[in-house]
């Protein structure tokens, strides 16, 4: 496995509708690199937002789609999604500000 620094843990958030309900509760969406563990991702979310603490996290491998183009058949790249779980007294993340 490479070297991965935590500025390199998150790709980009997920924006849904289901996502975006459960930030009430403190929980957000990201799409993460594929080869990361779970502490990694908690690392990676305290230093990238000041003032956030993480309470647990939830991680999902999404394996690519079967795509065809004509007789030609592959897949879509695969994917890794977390849920991170902030605690009551950390403050929210600022990118979801405003959605």
């Amino acid at each position: 496995m490479a070297d991965i620094k935590y500025y390199d843990v998150i790709l980009k958030p997920v924006i849904t509708e289901k996502s975006m309900n459960s930030m009430a509760d403190k929980k957000y969406t990201f799409l993460v690199h594929p080869d990361v563990t779970k502490s990694q991702i908690k690392e990676a979310v305290e230093k990238m937002f000041d003032g956030t603490k993480v309470a647990s996290v939830n991680t999902m491998n999404l394996e690519g789609k079967p795509k065809r183009r004509g007789m030609t058949t592959g897949k879509t790249a695969k994917r890794k999604k977390a849920i991170v779980q902030l605690t009551e007294d950390s403050k929210d993340i600022e990118i979801f500000e405003g959605l």
